[in-house]
């Protein structure tokens, strides 16, 4: 009988896990992670009976077919998980409007009529060439100039901690809806809805993203708490070694890629000076019992708290229950993010508190550049890398997912079994 092939998966996280569960029939998988439980930051912490996601809100559902039918159909049946309709809000000059803003004009001329009006006519009068110097000019040309600098540009200096001068606009596919003309003028007259893939999702009837994590994870070779810290090729025996103990025919990592080409040896200088240019941002996040809200995400551009946006957690959950996680970027004391949260009567009590390491890319003007030089010795070694840091893009779970399946074709369409 002819060996499997032996394939080692560098981190197990969604990425990991799912390129795992669908390599596992045909070749002999195991996965390394660093950490003693597997779920990378799609996991989540139990405080008082309540799961909560401490790095990010991380919910299911997808425009794929392929990533609908490998989760529902092979991981965890669609009867297992109930529906949530997104119903987000956008605290705006001390008012409660609908997200997407672009679409709540008529709310604002509630409480600032000249405000709408200037917001509408920089709308129309916006010219989208199709061309792009950063993220500001994106903005400016998609949504005009009231609205950029009433909300866009303080939001996203917020939650990107830099000036969307100096970002990329291409994270923003699929991530926001753009209104033309037509659904525009229907919000002045009617209401028109955030209609974006993730308007509705899909989340354990458990109320615990672990359920599915759990299930993704069931039946594969983990070995955790191993920390990679070196990679070769021993061209000797063509295997790929990690940490001089781990022997693998193929190579997939899920690292960080700003980390991974230091660990490989003999990686050249102007890799790892391209990896090094890669930037990220750290969450700080702080679960609290609270009010009761209807709202599933809230979004906060104003300057006068550290939260760019608050997670209703426990909107996620049926039946509904009193819990929120404040988000904020950057490193921030347990102390700070109390205080803060106090000065707002909604949140009522602070159960936990987390401060993440990679949490979100940063899609600076140089990206691509270091991105293409690193995949470029990537290929050229033959490790495949992918997932929302392996790749360094916005990837939500689904898309993590999505890649996964890709992934699993180009393998087989690469290696005769």
């Amino acid at each position: 009988m002819k060996k499997k092939i032996k394939i080692g998966i560098l981190g197990a996280g969604i990425s990991g896990l799912s390129i795992g569960k669908l390599l596992t029939e045909d070749f002999e998988v195991e996965l390394l992670d660093k950490s003693p439980v597997f779920g990378g930051i799609a996991k989540t912490k139990s405080i008082e009976g309540i799961s909560y996601h401490k790095t990010g809100g991380h919910c299911f559902n997808s425009k794929y077919p392929d990533v609908l039918d490998f989760v529902f159909q092979h991981i965890m049946p669609s009867s297992e998980w109930h529906k949530v309709t997104r119903d987000a809000a956008i605290r705006f000059k001390d008012n409660e409007i609908s997200y997407p803003i672009e679409f709540a004009v008529k709310q604002i001329s509630s409480f600032d009529n000249e405000l709408a009006i200037n917001i509408v006519k920089d709308f129309l009068n916006a010219k989208d060439d199709g061309t792009y110097e950063n993220l500001e000019d994106w903005f400016r040309k998609k949504f005009g100039n009231t609205l950029t600098e009433e909300y866009f540009l303080p939001y996203n200096r917020k939650i990107w901690n830099r000036d969307p001068k100096e970002m990329d606009p291409s994270w923003v596919k699929d991530k926001l809806p753009i209104p033309d003309v037509k659904s525009f003028f229907q919000s002045l007259i009617g209401v028109s809805e955030d209609k974006m893939p993730h308007s509705e999702f899909y989340y354990p009837n458990s109320n615990n993203q672990n359920t599915f994590i759990d299930n993704l994870a069931s039946g594969l070779n983990i070995k955790q708490n191993v920390d990679v810290k070196s990679i070769y090729f021993n061209k000797d025996d063509n295997k790929w070694i990690v940490n001089g103990i781990y022997s693998y025919d193929k190579l997939i990592s899920t690292l960080p890629l700003n980390e991974l080409p230091t660990f490989i040896s003999n990686c050249p200088k102007d890799v790892i000076h391209a990896a090094k240019k890669l930037k990220y941002n750290k969450v700080s996040t702080m679960l609290w019992e609270t009010k009761p809200t209807k709202k599933t995400w809230t979004y906060l551009p104003d300057s006068n708290t550290i939260f760019h946006r608050y997670i209703h957690i426990g909107n996620f959950f049926a039946p509904k229950m009193n819990y929120t996680i404040t988000e904020t970027i950057g490193e921030r004391s347990y102390e700070e993010m109390e205080t803060y949260g106090k000065k707002d009567p909604f949140l009522i009590r602070p159960l936990d508190y987390h401060v993440s390491n990679h949490a979100y890319v940063v899609f600076d003007d140089n990206y691509k550049v270091n991105k293409e030089i690193i995949f470029d010795y990537l290929n050229s070694i033959g490790i495949y890398s992918i997932g929302r840091f392996g790749e360094w893009e916005y990837y939500n779970m689904d898309v993590c997912i999505k890649r996964a399946i890709d992934l699993k074709e180009e393998i087989f369409n690469n290696i005769n079994i």
